[in-house]
């Protein structure tokens, strides 16, 4: 399964490029990208890094009924999961951060793994939040934009499962004992008899991590830091197009982040190639921006997002004194 997911992932990005890329004057883009004024990438940088810093701090907070750990100490880790989430295929970069959690502060996989579903999920409401603020304003994009005219019922599906799910989480955390017989009385008719103990235990250490969402301002407050991180990003995306010789609203740029994010899930190759890009290249169209300026514009953000914070992530799992092999082996240990 894992392998058709990979080559599926391969497949996707392939034919995103393509449709990407094949209007593209090559040379047009080249020149964009040469003269770029590139200077604008050190705040963009910055203020990326503060984001990732606020994502820091969030899963502090999600993670204290389970331990408290300094925001400085999960800052290390958070950029290690940035790095395997670039370089490794189907997200690893979550398992990885969750394994690397349990080596550092002995917390259970299973339970850091809960909070950072639910970081997910928060960051899926914002993003949609993101594209509803934008609706109308889309809804005069639809035109002739490609990727962009079906955004609008893609959010409502999108909107759906994510607060579907957002409640079930909420349900779960808020009625423990209730949640913990049903999955006993799953866990006794559907799971085989040999490994009832073991799921058992994963569920209930799974049911630990969402033990932040137990209370409603608790759960305010991650949706908040959640708006705060996503809007630090967008910042990003403001000052790298300030070395292009274009200029939209910033909330233009923050529908262009909630699109390109929501996009990022579906799979693809490893770093998002084509999802991330193809979409971005065409909603920047649709407001007009000329293709080379919007392909430069795209790829060049594309790589800012991407290079930065995977050196940092590399450099943290070097000093960890990790090997490649060895961290997922201590994924599968989930006590």
């Amino acid at each position: 399964m894992k392998k058709v997911i990979f080559w599926l992932g391969m497949a996707i990005s392939l034919v995103l490029m393509y449709f990407a890329l094949r209007k593209m004057d090559l040379a047009a883009a080249m020149s964009a990208v040469g003269q770029a004024g590139y200077i604008w990438l050190i705040p963009g940088v910055l203020v990326y890094f503060a984001a990732v810093w606020v994502r820091a701090w969030r899963w502090h907070y999600l993670l204290r009924p389970l331990k408290q750990i300094p925001t400085r100490k999960m800052f290390p880790v958070v950029a290690i999961g940035y790095m395997g989430n670039n370089i490794y295929p189907y997200r690893a970069g979550e398992v990885l951060r969750a394994a690397v959690l349990k080596r550092r502060e002995g917390v259970p996989v299973s339970a850091s793994l809960a909070t950072i579903i639910v970081e997910r999920v928060f960051d899926g409401v914002v993003m949609l939040a993101f594209v509803f603020l934008d609706l109308g304003e889309l809804a005069g994009l639809t035109g002739s934009s490609g990727f962009v005219g079906n955004i609008r019922s893609l959010a409502l599906i999108g909107a759906a499962v994510f607060f579907v799910v957002l409640l079930i989480f909420l349900l779960a955390a808020m009625f423990p004992r209730v949640t913990r017989r049903v999955v006993d009385w799953v866990n006794q008719r559907v799971v085989p008899a040999r490994w009832r103990g073991k799921v058992q235990g994963l569920a209930y250490r799974f049911l630990d991590g969402l033990e932040s969402l137990r209370s409603p301002l608790d759960a305010l407050m991650i949706l908040f830091t959640s708006a705060v991180i996503w809007l630090l990003e967008t910042g990003k995306y403001w000052f790298v197009m300030h070395a292009f010789p274009f200029e939209v609203s910033f909330f233009a740029l923050m529908l262009m982040n909630g699109i390109v994010n929501l996009a990022t899930t579906i799979p693809s190759a490893p770093g998002y190639v084509g999802t991330f890009d193809a979409p971005g290249i065409a909603l920047l169209q649709a407001y007009g921006v000329p293709n080379a300026l919007a392909v430069g514009y795209t790829l060049v953000l594309h790589a800012a997002l991407w290079l930065p914070i995977t050196l940092v992530g590399l450099a943290y799992f070097a000093r960890e004194g990790l090997k490649w092999g060895s961290v997922p082996e201590d994924a599968k240990e989930t006590a």
